[in-house]
């Protein structure tokens, strides 16, 4: 369950932190207090898109953290993901925001968006304002259908997303590769030139660094030539002066006094030593001057040879690899234009058997979907009816479509009719706005059943109704709350007299800012808020009157 929510800095709010309960947490407040807010700010710890407009005023960064209590499914999910859960086990997600930047963590480690989405999918359900809204699109009906379906239904349908991607693949290659005889013999044509272009050009990897290595000594060896003369001259002694003629000086002067101290001898030696390494120095300089020779047709015939390297750089590839892949390629492509014929005859074998196993396996997801439908009818045929539909008649309508898809071959529909001797008819040509926020609960709470997650979320899943069906819609919330945690935001006084735990969002003003707080009520401030929530303007001992009895009446609801 959700332990807690802490907020730093965010819109109205400049630190708040709530500590939910068990059960039904109910979250009422004034229009516009920031109900919405507090959701808002659930849904960015997990992965929601935040705009630097969200930080208060002032401020240059926000946070949200969400702790959860943690049990061996989220333990298992933690070590897939390579974390570690907290010392009591409970998991700490976080989620740092500034202009330009989020840090997301869980347990302390930092983590990605997609990381905290894939957590949240098992500990958290949110319900949005505005989701009953999806019910009109039929993309919806088919995912509550696999949700309701399970793990099977979802494995079945990720077999034929890919097979259905195989076969597209397939399908795109035979049409990209379609050729008449006119196209082969001129792509036939092009690949010959391309290849003996390269095989002519016999290159060998590395052959390029070495060239211009070579083009560099010989585009500077006027001037490398004069330099290492010039060295030679001074370490060589050749004009008398240089550096060897000084040291073989200098080791014959010590060397005629070495015999009367052991330290001269030492001396002699390490003179010696640098005599040697001078004359080892001055023949491989003289070496080196040696080859540096160039002459003009080698000089040519190195730029010639690097430019036609450049010009195969420019056409097949950026390097000699690259180039000598690229002739492969077109080696095998050739040898595929002499045998076409049979390629694409080969081509058309896996695209029939890629569209055999595709439609193998929307058989077999279309298998599992029927298997669960009328289950799912009934169960939300029982919601429905807790919910104050007096009459209701809902089917769910499965038909092939002409070709399959990534989802399979079907086409699922939820129908309803609500008034007696009436077809059931699409959803969106017959369900108002508070109707179908009670579909969406039914929907959510049979589901609820079925899933794992411990926490529902529902912001202001009463629009739309009133009276005798906002009990029923209450009653089916602590229905929910019996099995998970529920946490509500609703305007409803018949709902929030059914609270566990009732919080209040509240909006003040020091005329130079505004903020956002949130606090539990005791029972007296409860029966204060639901007199408030039924339409009194004054704490009268009438509305409290009015708050106990409706009070009285959740009360007798939950037994």
């Amino acid at each position: 369950m959700l332990q807690s929510l802490h907020v730093k800095n965010l819109a109205l709010i400049r630190e708040t932190e709530i500590d939910f309960g068990e059960g039904l947490n109910i979250l009422t407040g004034e229009t516009g207090a920031g109900k919405s807010l507090l959701i808002g700010s659930v849904n960015l710890a997990l992965g929601a898109k935040f705009e630097k407009e969200m930080l208060r005023a002032g401020e240059e960064q926000a946070l949200v953290e969400l702790a959860f209590s943690g049990d061996e499914k989220t333990n298992r999910k933690l070590q897939e993901m390579e974390l570690e859960p907290q010392e009591d086990g409970s998991v700490l997600i976080s989620r740092r925001m500034q202009a330009g930047k989020s840090v997301f963590r869980v347990n302390g480690e930092v983590v990605t968006a997609k990381q905290v989405k894939e957590l949240a999918e098992i500990l958290i359900d949110i319900h949005g304002q505005h989701e009953h809204q999806s019910l009109l699109h039929k993309k919806k009906h088919m995912e509550i259908l696999d949700a309701f379906a399970g793990a099977e239904a979802e494995n079945l349908r990720e077999q034929a997303a890919e097979c259905f991607r195989e076969s597209r693949r397939i399908r795109k290659q035979i049409g990209e590769e379609g050729l008449d005889e006119k196209e082969r013999a001129r792509e036939q044509s092009l690949a010959e030139y391309e290849l003996q272009e390269i095989e002519e050009a016999a290159l060998r990897i590395g052959e390029d660094e070495e060239l211009e290595e070579r083009y560099r000594l010989m585009s500077n060896s006027q001037k490398i030539t004069q330099a290492l003369a010039e060295g030679y001259g001074y370490t060589s002694g050749a004009e008398g002066e240089g550096a060897g003629s000084a040291l073989s000086r200098a080791l014959r002067a010590i060397g005629s006094v070495s015999s009367y101290d052991r330290r001269l001898e030492e001396l002699e030696g390490e003179l010696a030593e640098v005599d040697s390494l001078l004359s080892d120095f001055n023949r491989d300089l003289a070496e080196y001057m040696s080859d540096i020779q160039f002459d003009e047709e080698t000089f040519r015939g190195t730029e010639q040879r690097l430019d036609l390297i450049n010009r195969l750089k420019g056409k097949y590839g950026s390097t000699i690899e690259d180039i000598l892949n690229y002739g492969a390629e077109r080696k095998k492509y050739l040898e595929k234009l002499a045998d076409y014929d049979a390629y694409m005859e080969g081509l058309r074998r896996e695209e029939a058997a890629a569209e055999k196993k595709l439609l193998e396996a929307c058989k077999k997801l279309s298998a599992a979907r029927r298997e669960n439908v009328k289950v799912l009818e009934e169960n939300l045929r029982e919601s429905l009816a807790s919910l104050n539909f007096l009459t209701v008649d809902f089917r769910i309508q499965i038909q092939d479509l002409p070709e399959p898809g990534e989802n399979g071959k079907d086409d699922v529909e939820f129908l309803i009719s609500t008034n007696p001797g009436e077809e059931p008819r699409p959803l969106g040509m017959v369900a108002s706005g508070g109707e179908l926020s009670r579909i969406m609960l039914a929907i959510k709470t049979v589901l609820a059943e079925r899933d794992d997650v411990d926490a529902l979320i529902f912001d202001e899943i009463d629009s739309g109704i009133s009276g005798r069906t906002a009990w029923q819609v209450s009653k089916q919330l602590r229905k929910a709350a019996r099995a998970h945690q529920v946490i509500c935001i609703t305007h409803l006084p018949q709902i929030a007299a059914m609270a566990d735990c009732h919080f209040v969002i509240e909006k003040s003003s020091d005329g130079v800012s505004t903020v956002t707080d949130i606090r539990p009520l005791e029972e007296e401030e409860s029966l204060g808020e639901l007199a408030r929530l039924l339409g009194s303007d004054e704490l009268t001992e009438a509305a409290l009157t009015n708050a106990r009895e409706m009070r009285r009446q959740a009360l007798e609801g939950k037994e």
